[in-house]
């Protein structure tokens, strides 16, 4: 008995082995199986949304050996899903304007707005009725030069009827080309006129060549030109709690999304995009980037737009998404209110060194003297800064980079006024002025 009861011991520890050896080996090889077919079909991670080009294109079988980054980004895209080829965005007729000859053919180097018009008609109409549009570019450059055609399109814009002297910013002029080739025209060229007489840049927004929806809808995009001492949206965004949402979970966000869906389920919290462009809502796609906004808030003195009413509502649509009605009312009043204390406190600072202009006591030109780059500074920085930080949420932008050095530029201008007045003996200029 004892040995009948040893054998079967002894199978049933076999059996045990065996199970073990199964569960070690075979188990882990099926998963790595099913995990390899998974990435086969998926394309994998590195690969995900690839397209097959065709490789008898001489674009593509040419340009895979010379940028081959160009091709890798174009095979990812959209626009190779779609099935628009690199001739569809750059090949041109003979003699089109700004065309360079190329292997027979003829192309553009860049494809200007009129080509991308052949597709998205609509959104290059809206951007063309932008600020990203000409007076992005007349901001930099000013009116002269433009063609009728243009004078027409840019007088035509809510913000071309605001700039009253459709002269280009004189530290532009002042800084010269070698400068703001790498400065001012990286930001303002997005306007910019082409060759062909298309305004703008779309490659600007929408990095080539993937065209990603996730890169143009994130706001990194936007923190190219929208940041610094006198438009710091980027870095309001980021300090506002919109912001705070993004960083904290805007991985799982779908960025994805078919254009004119987005809901609060693909965005629990608003970026750039969202407010500014984005269907999301009851606000429908634009891309005019102004369709929205109350104010200019760019200008020194900010005035309200001509359909600033219907533009309100455009941005509340958004807002009511996720606030209360009351809460949304409140705020708005209360950003109306900052902007109005800022205006007052701009024209306090023209009150101040107007003595001084009257005696001749500066110069006409601009920035040749240091009361021109603090007077500069209160309305151009500071300013600003206060009012995007308020409507934007960023209290820090609203005090320390904006009410506090409006104070303290103030204090300086009246400081340096009086003593001007007081070097060509007209101490009681200013005194008698306010009185």
């Amino acid at each position: 008995m004892s040995e009948t009861r040893d054998g079967v011991g002894w199978l049933s520890s076999a059996r045990l082995v065996v199970l073990g050896i199964i569960v070690v080996i075979v188990v882990p090889a099926l998963a790595f199986i099913i995990a390899a077919i998974g990435r086969s079909v998926s394309g994998g991670a590195g690969e995900a949304g690839s397209v097959a080009l065709d490789s008898s294109s001489a674009c593509v079988s040419c340009h895979q050996r010379t940028t081959p980054g160009i091709v890798e980004q174009y095979s990812r895209s959209s626009m190779a899903a779609a099935n628009v080829t690199c001739q569809h965005c750059h090949e041109v007729d003979e003699g089109y304007p700004g065309s360079q000859p190329h292997q027979g053919r003829h192309f553009l180097t860049v494809p200007t707005t009129a080509k991308c018009a052949t597709c998205h008609e609509d959104q290059a109409a809206q951007m063309n009725q932008s600020r990203h549009g000409l007076p992005a570019y007349i901001a930099m450059w000013g009116t002269g030069g433009l063609s009728d055609e243009h004078l027409a399109l840019y007088e035509s814009i809510e913000e071309g009827t605001y700039n009253p002297d459709r002269m280009r910013n004189a530290l532009f002029e002042k800084e010269g080309p070698a400068i703001t080739k790498f400065a001012c025209a990286g930001c303002h060229d997005i306007g910019a006129p082409a060759a062909d007489g298309s305004v703008g840049q779309c490659q600007e927004c929408h990095l080539r060549h993937e065209f990603s929806l996730e890169q143009a809808r994130k706001p990194e995009t936007c923190n190219h030109c929208h940041i610094g001492p006198d438009h710091p949206q980027y870095e309001i965004y980021i300090e506002s709690f919109h912001g705070i949402a993004y960083l904290t979970g805007g991985e799982d966000w779908n960025w994805e999304a078919e254009p004119g869906t987005l809901t609060v389920r693909d965005f629990p919290a608003p970026t750039c995009a969202t407010c500014h462009i984005s269907g999301f809502g009851g606000a429908p796609t634009t891309h005019d980037v102004g369709d929205r906004l109350t104010w200019y808030l760019f200008a020194p003195q900010s005035e309200r737009r001509p359909n600033w009413e219907e533009n309100m509502a455009q941005m509340q649509a958004v807002c009511t998404e996720c606030h209360s009605g009351a809460f949304i009312e409140e705020f708005y009043a209360d950003a109306d209110a900052l902007v109005e204390e800022i205006n007052r406190r701009v024209r306090l600072s023209n009150e101040t060194i107007a003595p001084a202009r009257e005696a001749g006591l500066l110069t006409a030109d601009p920035f040749d003297q240091p009361i021109d780059f603090i007077h500069f500074d209160l309305w151009h920085h500071w300013g600003r800064t206060a009012k995007f930080g308020a409507w934007m949420g960023g209290p820090d932008y609203v005090q320390w980079h904006g009410a506090y050095e409006i104070l303290r530029d103030q204090a300086e201008l009246e400081a340096i006024v009086a003593e001007l007045l007081e070097d060509a003996g007209l101490v009681g200029a200013a005194e008698s002025r306010e009185s």
